[in-house]
């Protein structure tokens, strides 16, 4: 059965589906010998010749052992497979033996530390990716100390570039005395690319330190920075019970007329 080159690369495991359209775009998947550089190309896993960065796709890894890694992130690793400029990668981390196949579900920026998952399983990775299904918590370190009303813009959302944010949770957990810097923790529900440092830019306070500390369920607790270990069945399994729970309703009920 044919379907979009994207999916089946995320469905091998080789990466999420939106780092499998810039593979795509990238001009780093062939179908049949013959270079793809457009989404919207469909292919059968089980009859076409898909080959990624000149490796050529097992159509029944899918089916193989999903594995799942959570890693402390520290300051100066990429979330990324490669890098043409040669920097230090997440998956380095993680011994050689381990992390074959493993690719990262989302991004933390270079110079961002804390968790983030490793895994072969793209089913979790557009779980994890998709906005609004898995809340993120980090802590933040800011220059100076905003006002109430500009913590509750950002909270409420602002609109960057072209597209406006999902609201956030947005509590101060410490004001320090040198320097007069202020930490804070920031609950998203969708994260776009060094967003938490634009919506803090955009009110004159630029962030100074940053860490993701939880994920959905997942918390750093007793994992310290550069440390790894294996995810749980049990941990694995409360993603998709959360995903399927129903969500309460936020809309005010309706007010009947006299």
């Amino acid at each position: 059965m044919q379907e979009r080159l994207q999916k089946i690369i995320a469905s091998a495991g080789l990466a999420s589906r939106r780092a499998a359209e810039k593979m795509i775009l990238d001009g780093e998947v062939t179908l049949n010998g013959r270079r793809v550089t457009e989404l919207g190309v469909k292919a059968d896993p089980q009859s076409d010749y898909i080959k990624v960065r000149g490796k050529l796709i097992d159509p029944h890894r899918s089916e193989s052992e999903k594995r799942y890694i959570l890693l402390n992130k520290p300051k100066g690793y990429l979330s990324s497979l490669s890098d043409p400029k040669k920097r230090p990668l997440v998956t380095q981390l993680v011994p050689s033996s381990a992390r074959r196949g493993l690719h990262p579900v989302g991004r933390l920026d270079f110079n961002t530390e804390g968790l983030i998952i490793l895994t072969n399983d793209g089913k979790l990775t557009l779980l994890l990716t998709q906005g609004g299904a898995v809340e993120k918590v980090y802590h933040v370190k800011v220059k100076g100390s905003p006002g109430q009303e500009q913590i509750d813009r950002l909270g409420r959302g602002i609109r960057l570039e072209d597209k406006r944010t999902a609201p956030a949770r947005i509590k101060v957990i410490e004001r320090t005395r040198e320097g007069g810097n202020t930490w804070y923790e920031v609950t998203l529900t969708e994260g776009k690319n060094q967003q938490i440092r634009r919506m803090f830019d955009s009110i004159g306070h630029s962030v100074v330190k940053l860490r993701r500390v939880r994920i959905g369920h997942l918390t750093d607790r007793g994992l310290t920075v550069g440390a790894h270990r294996d995810l749980k069945p049990a941990e694995i399994t409360r993603f998709y019970n959360a995903a399927t729970r129903p969500k309460a309703s936020t809309r005010r009920p309706r007010l009947q007329r006299r």
